[in-house]
């Protein structure tokens, strides 16, 4: 196993993610609520096909995180979660400039393709709201060597970030043709 980067200091940690997670679950429901008009020299739908792109990525680094757990490759594994980590806060700085910089845009899609789209979205976008403590707290957990409290936590914490960063990108792949 790893030795631990930080002191255990629960009642920090605690404060600090509940902290982070109100902050960060406020600012989206705000901002999604404010648009911006700028006259922007290109389309603010690339912010959303570079949210598509890190969430793709992000995915792919979760399923190297589970290999590299499973093969007990833990210092690789930190620097990998840690990436996706990292990878994530990029990813919420592009999903808010989208959302202040873009006009709403409605799915165009009939018949049971509609269906799917707002099944996908309408599980994608609860779980992508309550995810982030559970990442913070699934890694303040590795970070202060508490290996059996991270992998149980993992458990509850890796199938939602997954599907949430799996789902993120379908969302865009399926909403895409009717931005304009």
């Amino acid at each position: 196993m790893l030795t631990p980067t930080f002191k255990k200091n629960d009642s920090r940690a605690k404060a600090f993610i509940y902290s982070v997670s109100v902050v960060v679950f406020a600012a989206v429901v705000i901002l999604n609520k404010v648009k911006l008009s700028l006259d922007l020299p290109f389309s603010p739908h690339v912010f959303a096909m570079v949210s598509a792109f890190i969430n793709s990525t992000v995915a792919i680094l979760l399923l190297a995180g589970l290999v590299t757990a499973k093969n007990r490759q833990y210092s690789f594994h930190k620097k990998i979660m840690t990436t996706a980590i990292v990878l994530s806060v990029l990813f919420l700085l592009s999903y808010i400039a989208h959302h202040l910089l873009a006009e709403e845009t409605k799915f165009g899609g009939e018949g049971i393709i509609k269906i799917i789209y707002y099944i996908i979205l309408f599980t994608h976008i609860p779980l992508a709201g309550i995810v982030l403590p559970f990442i913070l707290f699934t890694s303040y957990r590795a970070l202060i060597g508490e290996y059996e409290a991270h992998k149980k936590l993992t458990r509850i914490t890796w199938p939602i970030w997954f599907y949430v960063a799996v789902t993120g990108v379908i969302v865009y792949w399926m909403i895409s043709p009717y931005y304009v």
